[in-house]
């Protein structure tokens, strides 16, 4: 899994299942180096947890909220995204919310989210990738199964359908949905699946017909607020993104680990139920919140790794590959740098 391989040719062909971060991020290496490159995701659109949800009059933010920039080959990939207006600068005002009160909280790091919403990071990623004559993206095509012959690697949809040959197989799902894949055919990579422990998060939204009461000593234009809750981690307002000013008071309700674990089979409309009545205990006793809309909630089964990884990615001479957050840690950064890095392996620019 750590031996250097030979780099691909130009004209080699990649098939990449899972179209997040990681996986268009790897393909936009190989497919710069010229390599034939298809994306198969089985969303209707690209993404992985960036994707956001579409009601009337409001997007909302399930996945990731925002994202910072510790490595410097991603704030090279952040700069080439401002210049594109796909990201901007948020949240600027940000808070602690516990039961001793709410204070404001400034850690020093600078943050962006997707303008305008996060999804318009990785469609941004997905437009500059296909529009190179060699890499297309099949959406709404989960691949079930892979068959190997002479001529190579070749995908099996959910519907029977055939894909490939291909030379290469890049898994960026999360482990225990490559296991599945990868199982027959490479006893190594499956074991590090089955290592890969991953952790469920909850996440619940709400939109209201007004805006949140006051908070005392709370600039009312509040945008994020990491709570000490047992059940609640993250609350994120929507219109307070850049782009999304003009639709209702509309909030994410990010649930704690722990929490989500313990109630991972229960009805989302319950989850939703359950996160909105915390979020309002945090709030003073006689506040009156406006109408609610609408709410919902989303499991994100495979949120993060439980543990570090030792390794950005793992690959193996029979031309199968692993990339994803799961290999280096549950960030927005974490999932772009296990891609980018692979490509670069995969033609021989980098032996990390």
């Amino acid at each position: 899994m750590t031996k250097l391989l030979p780099p691909l040719a130009a004209h080699h062909s990649v098939a990449i299942i899972g179209a997040g971060i990681a996986g268009l991020a790897c393909g936009q290496v190989l497919a710069s180096s010229g390599a034939s490159v298809t994306l198969f995701d089985k969303a209707r659109g690209p993404g992985g947890r960036l994707s956001s949800k579409r009601r009337p009059g409001a997007a909302l933010d399930l996945g990731a909220q925002a994202f910072s920039v510790r490595d410097a080959d991603f704030q090279h990939a952040v700069d080439e995204w401002l210049a594109a207006d796909c990201i901007a600068a948020w949240p600027t005002r940000t808070y602690q919310a516990s039961s001793r009160g709410w204070q404001a909280h400034d850690d020093g790091q600078k943050r962006y989210t997707g303008a305008p919403r996060m999804s318009a990071l990785t469609r941004h990623m997905a437009d500059s990738l296909t529009a190179m004559p060699n890499a297309a993206l099949h959406t709404g095509t989960p691949i079930v199964a892979l068959e190997h012959s002479p001529a190579g690697w070749r995908l099996i949809d959910a519907d029977g359908a055939h894909y490939g040959p291909y030379g290469q197989i890049v898994i960026s799902a999360p482990p225990p949905q490559a296991h599945a894949l990868i199982q027959p055919w490479d006893d190594a990579l499956a074991a590090v699946c089955v290592t890969r422990e991953q952790r469920t998060c909850w996440a619940g939204w709400a939109i209201f017909d007004g805006p949140l009461p006051l908070i005392p000593g709370v600039t009312p234009s509040w945008q994020m607020a990491r709570l000490d809750h047992p059940m609640l981690n993250i609350v994120s307002r929507n219109q307070t993104k850049p782009g999304r000013e003009t639709q209702p008071e509309s909030v994410s309700l990010l649930a704690q680990l722990d929490w989500s674990e313990a109630q991972l089979e229960q009805p989302a409309e319950w989850v939703a139920e359950q996160l909105l009545t915390a979020f309002k205990r945090t709030s003073p006793t006689a506040a009156t919140f406006p109408k609610l809309i609408e709410t919902g909630a989303h499991r994100w089964r495979y949120a993060q790794p439980a543990t570090p990884c030792k390794y950005d990615y793992l690959y193996s001479a029979n031309g199968l590959a692993l990339c994803g957050d799961s290999f280096r840690g549950g960030r927005v950064e974490d999932a772009w740098l296990s891609g980018h890095r692979l490509g670069e392996a995969l033609i021989g620019r980098s032996v990390r």
